[in-house]
């Protein structure tokens, strides 16, 4: 292997999309990382990817560059749907992945994956940024640092306006089985970063929803059924003893962003934005206590 991890990305756009927004301008930052190639659906729009982000290659078909010698790992980062297919056929090749959240359309194809890259000695990842949020990880030291003492409640939220339109391009989503609603991606990075923070689920119950059963399509005028959920709530008690709530919701106005508290014996710690800690900032508040 060459010096620098030599990384072929599928999914590259020169603006306007998730790659554009933080995988491409980081490969380009990154001193163990040389973005060696770069994939679209088309030879133009893969040639302009590679000019706009200095790659030595450009594909239109990601066989061909899974297959190249010249590089060492692959990053996935398209739409959830096409996540299982090029990421099967990158582990086969031996390829190390990255690959974004979630990993498949279902738990079943995630399971397959995820066996296939151990049976291969793969190194792997998937994008859950939340663990390299610099918020949540000094969250996440405190903690372990004892500085609230025993974790006795936690209660974490993220509410985000617009359940009842998506705009033409994004209504795809109504449909549970194509795997990228508020379960699978916005309460699966929430519910991560709790955890990365403050440990796992010991015990759990949940209600899943779809309460929004129509979106308008506001591209057309249309409006389309909905199977996807929009509001999952979670409660529970941690593996450490605490008890933890968890409320995921799109509703129709006025979200209220993100908040995870975290309550101790000896102090409080308050995370809260405007968004998901894998999206956007988040600020820290904490108070420390003491028994009078």
């Amino acid at each position: 292997m060459a010096d620098k991890i030599r990384l072929g990305l599928i999914g590259a756009s020169v603006k306007g999309t998730w790659s554009a927004r933080s995988h491409l301008p980081a490969a380009r930052a990154s001193a163990a990382v040389e973005l060696t190639a770069v994939c679209t659906t088309k030879a133009d729009s893969a040639e302009a990817a590679r000019q706009a982000y200095g790659a030595r290659l450009a594909f239109y078909d990601y066989r061909e560059m899974i297959a190249s010698p010249e590089i060492d790992a692959i990053a996935v980062v398209v739409r959830v749907p096409s996540h299982y297919v090029p990421t099967k056929a990158a582990l086969e090749a031996g390829k190390h992945v990255y690959c974004e959240w979630p990993l498949g359309r279902t738990t079943a194809e995630a399971v397959e994956l995820a066996a296939l890259a151990r049976a291969n000695k793969l190194v792997t990842a998937v994008g859950l940024q939340a663990h390299v949020n610099p918020t949540v990880m000094h969250m996440k030291e405190l903690l372990e640092s004892g500085f609230v003492g025993e974790i006795m409640a936690i209660n974490v939220s993220v509410l985000r306006q617009g359940v009842l339109s998506r705009p033409s391009n994004r209504t795809w989503q109504r449909d549970v089985t194509l795997g990228a609603n508020t379960l699978t991606i916005a309460a699966g990075h929430t519910v991560d970063a709790m955890r990365f923070v403050a440990g796992d689920f010991g015990r759990l119950s949940a209600v899943v929803a779809t309460q929004a059963k129509q979106w308008l399509d506001t591209g057309t005028g249309v409006m389309l059924d909905v199977t996807s959920p929009d509001n999952v709530l979670l409660s529970g008690r941690l593996a450490n003893g605490a008890v933890a709530s968890v409320h995921v919701g799109a509703i129709p106005f006025a979200g209220s962003g993100y908040r995870m508290e975290i309550y101790g014996r000896d102090a409080t710690l308050v995370a809260s934005g405007q968004d998901s800690p894998q999206l956007g900032k988040v600020v820290l508040h904490g108070a420390k206590g003491a028994i009078r």
